[in-house]
């Protein structure tokens, strides 16, 4: 696993030990150490400030494999919102998107990879919210009583992960970024 940042840390891999970008590059929207998927790196001040504020509220998709068979109830109470703890304070989600997959999504392997359990099922599903707090997924779905194995953002907005495998990086021009991140607000 690698840490989301540039800067280095004791005994932990970043992205400087797979990328070499400008000094003035960094990543908007972190992921946790455990988590996956799409990261945004930019040098654009404009662009960090209309994804970290909350006026500007942008959906995230995030595919989620749970330890359990989630129930319908669960994913009910995902889609109203849940109460869970942010820095010791009580906080409800708001309201979100939450199904179930039909099948597991094609996605290259983890490395390292889950826990396997033969006779406990590990189904995904896909949450798509507005907010994001910190490892807010990871606690909304321990809070319905279905922790979270393993956690790969696909999409924000309208920008996704499609085919891109680990470890891989694309330059996009500014003008086809902004549009497909900030489209409905001109």
């Amino acid at each position: 696993m690698v840490l989301s940042q540039f800067s280095a840390q004791l005994n932990k891999q970043t992205l400087a030990d797979y990328f070499k970008v400008p000094t003035d590059v960094y990543p908007v929207g972190r992921l946790d150490e455990d988590s996956e998927g799409l990261l945004l790196l930019t040098n654009d001040k404009q662009l960090n400030h209309r994804l970290l504020n909350p006026q500007f509220a942008h959906e995230r998709e995030y595919w989620v494999q749970v330890d359990g068979s989630i129930t319908d109830s669960a994913l009910a109470q995902l889609t109203t919102g849940v109460e869970i703890s942010i820095d010791g304070k009580a906080h409800k989600t708001k309201p979100c998107k939450a199904m179930l997959f039909d099948s597991d999504p094609a996605l290259p392997p983890r490395v390292p990879p889950i826990r396997y359990r033969q006779n406990i099922a590990a189904p995904w599903i896909k949450l798509v919210l507005a907010e994001g707090k910190n490892r807010q997924v990871r606690r909304m779905t321990a809070k319905v009583g279905y922790p979270t194995l393993r956690l790969v953002r696909y999409r924000i907005e309208e920008l996704m992960l499609n085919t891109m495998q680990p470890g891989e990086i694309i330059s996009l021009p500014k003008n086809t970024v902004y549009k497909k991140l900030f489209s409905r607000w001109g």
